[in-house]
């Protein structure tokens, strides 16, 4: 199919495939029990099909136009067997994730008409947030780009702490404050010195709570208006890193911060720990906000963007 070209380095599809293992494995055992002593794709067979794929955390909307698409497959082409049904399921997510416009990247790159440019990254405590600032930070830096991290999120001191540790194996700058401090403030200076040391790219990280929507809204929009002071269009990108292992929990965070904020692009985090993977496809379906990253993995390069097509091979292959 021509929608499968390789578009990553071997390494990078390799640390792809392992980091989906356990939802690959989980997804195929349930569908091998689902077509079980049947030959043909039948009403049974798509019925156990929709429960395989919202128990994948699919999420109930995508789940319902996966399962049209097959259907239409099946009136049109009058008998399909049940082993082509990997192959047919394959083709039919990947084409409904092209009607969107998410998942078109290949590797970690920013405009070059906004320097520098300022990514707000916004996420509850425990998702990964830090971990996902850092490994982009390093991935920023790897393509020759100078990075400045802000440690916004005040409220926790292992937030700042561990934020400096990034730092310091990455070897970039940081600028903080002690913890307490106005996180409007650290994002004040940040963006201030990242214009002074002619940097190409800021990413600021932000306090994870969502107890209270109201203060979260109101920190949120008055870190926004004091980096505006030093450059109009900052942020350029917010950043909601979600959980992936959460599965259904991550729509719900996701629905959560982009009432209290504008989000721009997505990162779901731990995939390789989960057999909740299908949330990825539901969320790219779902948001008309882009999935940018994944992580599939500890290591700083199991950090990817987020490329449709290969996900969804890498899922069903």
């Amino acid at each position: 199919m021509s929608l499968f070209k390789k578009i990553f380095s071997k390494e990078k599809k390799e640390t792809l495939d392992k980091g989906l293992e356990k939802s690959k494995t989980t997804f195929f055992s349930k569908l091998s029990k689902a077509v079980a002593g049947k030959s043909k794709v039948d009403d049974d067979v798509l019925d156990n099909l929709e429960e395989i794929l919202v128990s994948s955390d699919v999420g109930v909307a995508t789940t319902l136009k996966i399962i049209d698409r097959i259907e239409a497959r099946v009136a049109k082409d009058k008998y399909l067997g049940t082993e082509e049904l990997n192959k047919i399921l394959r083709e039919e997510i990947a084409g409904l994730l092209a009607e969107t416009n998410v998942g078109n990247e290949t590797d970690f790159t920013v405009p070059n008409d906004k320097k520098p440019y300022v990514i707000m990254v916004v996420g509850v405590n425990g998702v990964g947030k830090t971990t996902t600032i850092g490994k982009l930070a390093s991935q920023f830096k790897k393509q020759g780009l100078k990075v400045v991290l802000g440690a916004g999120d005040t409220f926790r001191a292992a937030a700042i702490d561990q934020l400096q540790v990034w730092a310091d194996r990455i070897g970039v700058p940081i600028i903080k404050q002690k913890m307490g401090s106005d996180p409007a403030s650290v994002a004040f200076d940040t963006v201030q010195s990242a214009v002074n040391q002619n940097a190409d790219v800021v990413i600021i990280d932000t306090a994870g709570r969502l107890h209270n929507k109201v203060n979260l809204m109101n920190e949120l929009t008055k870190i926004k208006r004091v980096m505006q002071k030093v450059i109009d269009d900052a942020p350029h990108e917010v950043l909601l890193v979600l959980d992936g292992s959460t599965g259904q929990n991550a729509f719900e965070q996701a629905k959560q911060f982009t009432k209290a904020t504008e989000v721009t692009s997505l990162a779901v985090t731990k995939l390789d720990g989960t057999a909740k993977g299908g949330v990825v496809i539901g969320i790219s379906d779902q948001f008309k906000i882009p999935v940018k990253y994944i992580g599939v993995g500890e290591q700083v390069d199991d950090l990817q963007v987020f490329n449709k097509i290969e996900f969804v091979d890498s899922f069903f292959k």
